[in-house]
């Protein structure tokens, strides 16, 4: 209870702490911490804060610009990527040119701060795509109860809100990306970046059992851009969208930990088969059923999705897309940790390219169904601040939405170096 409550302290904004001496000793138990899922990426850091107060080893001092302001810091996140995939359609006369490319994946800058009186504020932008990622005023009257203001992700499909620092397998799944991503006609953007209202919270059931809930109103379009976030509402989006999540935590033992959970999110009026039928009539529902689990050195994480698209096909056809992914991962030593992924969608007749599940992929063509395997393997330089990840990709689409008989594959590597403080 004492980590669970040191990593509920505050929020930030300007000002860079390097670690003190009693944070530089307890980095290897906290990074371990991170990798058993006790410890999200950003309780970690509010507990290196906490401890290097306590410790009044302050290098430098900020100053907030508002009177109030209790509490200042800046953290960055640097992630460079290699990509070599190529893409084969089966009896083509010719293929789509492989992709060979080193890219900036994120490069997030994050400031935070505390105004006193449980309130806050978090800021993150993107500087590698020119967007942003949580921009939140934040409310926690207690220790268990958070509320947030603004735009962030919502709490449906589990990978999608997990922190992109503690990926395990270098690149979401194809199955959340088709699932939560922007809407092209194929994927459908139901889930990910909202403008709303959000509570976060638990309640401890027993020493061994913590119940989790999250619930929040939003507007029901996914946000990218600036410009989205702060556009009026017309009549494509002015319905409001309702998210709701529960789950259980069960601490097993050597500090393992399991987490099983089901969310829905119901999306009035974004149905449709194309973005240019919104706000007609034709509603979009998302269920999820997932686990998380890590016991020594095992950890598994899986999850279910289908979603509901009313006019999904055509305005006389619904769509009910499906799929799973399942994820093992062990640690072979301290340092080094073995990745494997399984993942299966299937469109119902929505369709599905390559370019919208495999991120820097090809299209190869549109299809049906999709799947895929990955193989990886994670080197905890410094935890997991500063990490090494190389992964091996193959999937496959088959059966296009037309009838035809038709295949079409991926094959190829991506690795990535992170660094983060």
């Amino acid at each position: 209870m004492c980590i669970r409550k040191l990593s509920l302290v505050a929020i930030v904004t300007v000002a860079i702490f390097a670690p003190g001496m009693f944070a530089q000793e307890s980095g290897p138990l906290i990074d371990a911490l991170i990798r058993k899922g006790i410890l999200t990426n950003q309780e970690a850091e509010d507990l290196r804060a906490d401890m290097i107060r306590e410790g009044n080893q302050i290098p430098s001092i900020a100053t907030g610009g508002g009177k109030n302001t209790t509490r200042l810091s800046v953290g960055m996140r640097m992630q460079i990527q290699y990509v070599n995939l190529d893409t084969d359609i089966k009896h083509a006369d010719f293929d789509p040119p492989a992709t060979q490319h080193m890219l900036l994946r994120r490069m997030y800058l994050t400031l935070k701060a505390g105004v006193g009186g449980d309130w806050g504020a978090v800021m993150t932008y993107n500087f590698a795509s020119g967007g942003y990622d949580d921009a939140i005023i934040e409310w926690k009257p207690t220790p268990d109860i958070s509320f947030n203001f603004g735009l962030r992700k919502v709490n449906v499909v589990y990978e999608e809100r997990g922190s992109s620092s503690n990926l395990k397998s270098l690149e979401r799944s194809g199955l959340t990306r088709y699932f939560v991503e922007n809407n092209n006609g194929r994927r459908f953007g139901a889930a990910s970046f909202r403008v709303g209202a959000f509570l976060d919270g638990k309640e401890d059931l027993n020493a061994q059992n913590t119940f989790i809930y999250s619930v929040a109103v939003t507007n029901p379009e996914r946000n990218e851009s600036f410009s989205l976030s702060n556009a009026a509402g017309d009549g494509a989006n002015n319905t409001p969208a309702f998210w709701g999540n529960v789950g259980l935590q069960h601490k097993l033992p050597e500090l393992g930990l399991a987490v099983f959970g089901v969310s829905a999110g119901l999306l009035p009026d974004q149905g449709g088969s194309s973005t240019a039928v919104l706000g007609r009539g034709f509603d979009l529902n998302l269920y999820t059923l997932y686990a998380d689990i890590t016991s020594g050195r095992l950890g598994f994480m899986g999850e279910y999705m289908v979603a509901n698209i009313e006019g999904g096909i055509s305005a006389t056809r619904d769509a009910s897309p499906r799929g799973f992914y399942l994820q093992p991962s062990y640690l072979i030593t301290e340092t080094i940790e073995a990745v494997v992924r399984y993942q299966f969608l299937d469109t119902d007749g929505r369709g599905v390219a390559f370019s919208d599940v495999v991120r820097s992929a090809s299209s190869g063509g549109v299809m049906n169904t999709f799947s895929g395997w990955y193989a990886g393997a994670n080197w905890y330089l410094m935890g997991n601040d500063l990490k090494l990840q190389l992964g091996a990709e193959w999937a496959k689409t088959n059966d296009t939405v037309t009838g035809a008989t038709a295949e079409a594959k991926v094959v190829g590597a991506r690795s990535q170096m992170q660094l983060q403080f």
